[in-house]
């Protein structure tokens, strides 16, 4: 695309940063959101598996298969929340303990880098740019606009 559209930017560059991610995980016989689950999942209190999806921007299948996959691994359990008889904390076993902080030194790797290599000013443009775009979003004023 000679002129790339922002939406193009955005999801190429995801996507490029997502498989960057994936290559990183499979060294570990994992994947991205395996790491990002470990990650969102509080490392002593548990967290009960209903907050981790909206936490996480997945679906409830796709949360589903990811918390089936970690726990036959092994690095998660489930319990009975006992303040709710009706729902279930995730809490990480001492195996997803260690590959937590495996994920937590990978995220803080690609940032170190980006910031390396990207001057500060910069950064926090972008970072305005993407809290912007999400709020456009979020508020509905994309495609909502009534038209004048």
């Amino acid at each position: 695309m000679k002129d790339k559209t922002i939406d193009y930017i955005l999801r190429a560059t995801w996507q490029a940063v997502a498989r960057m991610y994936n290559e990183e995980a499979a060294k570990y016989d994992a994947t991205m959101a395996t790491g990002f689950a470990l990650l969102s999942i509080d490392k002593e209190g548990g967290t009960p598996s209903t907050t981790l999806g909206p936490k996480m921007g997945m679906e409830a299948t796709s949360l589903t298969r990811t918390l089936k996959s970690m726990e036959e691994r092994g690095l998660i359990i489930r319990k009975k929340n006992p303040n709710d008889g009706r729902g279930v904390l995730i809490y990480l076993t001492d195996f997803g303990k260690e590959k937590r902080e495996l994920s937590r030194n990978t995220v803080l790797k690609f940032n170190e880098t980006i910031r390396k290599n990207i001057p500060e000013e910069k950064l926090q443009h972008f970072i305005e740019v993407a809290e912007t775009i999400n709020e456009l979003i979020q508020n509905k004023n994309i495609f909502n606009q009534t038209e004048k």
